[in-house]
């Protein structure tokens, strides 16, 4: 996929399953907001908002967690963790070759750092866990995003 320095908020709801509705509020709410923020015009409107490659691949990490069942709060809580305990953004931790990784079981989420450190995000941040062979059974958060559908001059899917 060949990415783009901006996209609208409707080319960002194709991209990640993600509502609009879901967008506005998590930008209103502060917990992700996009790169671009909406603007008053001269005219009275409202510009759109847009968000960058990074916010796009975080909006798909989140859209993750929300369809793995993790609730707004618990997303704050690990996007505020992640911040102040690691430094680091959630694209950072999502993606491949970071100083951490975050992994769920679909309960909880951890913490892997380049160290081999555990922490649960959810829990106790600050005390590594002690992790013995379940590491097998946590999944990495996908920042995975949908494939667009190309369509013809006659407005038809190509497939």
């Amino acid at each position: 996929m060949r990415l783009k320095p901006l996209y609208s908020s409707r080319e960002v709801t194709v991209l990640t399953g993600l509502t609009a509705h879901q967008l506005q509020w998590w930008d209103a709410k502060r917990l992700l907001r996009p790169s671009v923020p909406a603007h008053r015009t001269a005219a009275g409107g409202f510009t759109e908002r847009r968000y960058s490659p990074v916010d796009l691949f975080e909006l798909a990490a989140l859209a993750d967690l929300r369809r793995r069942g993790f609730s707004v709060q618990k997303i704050r809580t690990v996007l505020e963790t992640l911040q102040r305990r690691f430094g680091v953004r959630l694209y950072d931790a999502a993606s491949e070759g970071g100083a951490v990784r975050l992994l769920t079981d679909g309960r909880e989420i951890y913490v892997r750092t380049a160290g081999g450190q555990f922490f649960n995000l959810l829990r106790s941040p600050a005390q590594p866990l002690l992790a013995i062979g379940e590491e097998g059974t946590l999944k990495t958060l996908s920042l995975r995003l949908r494939a667009r559908r190309k369509t013809g001059k006659t407005g038809r899917r190509i497939q």
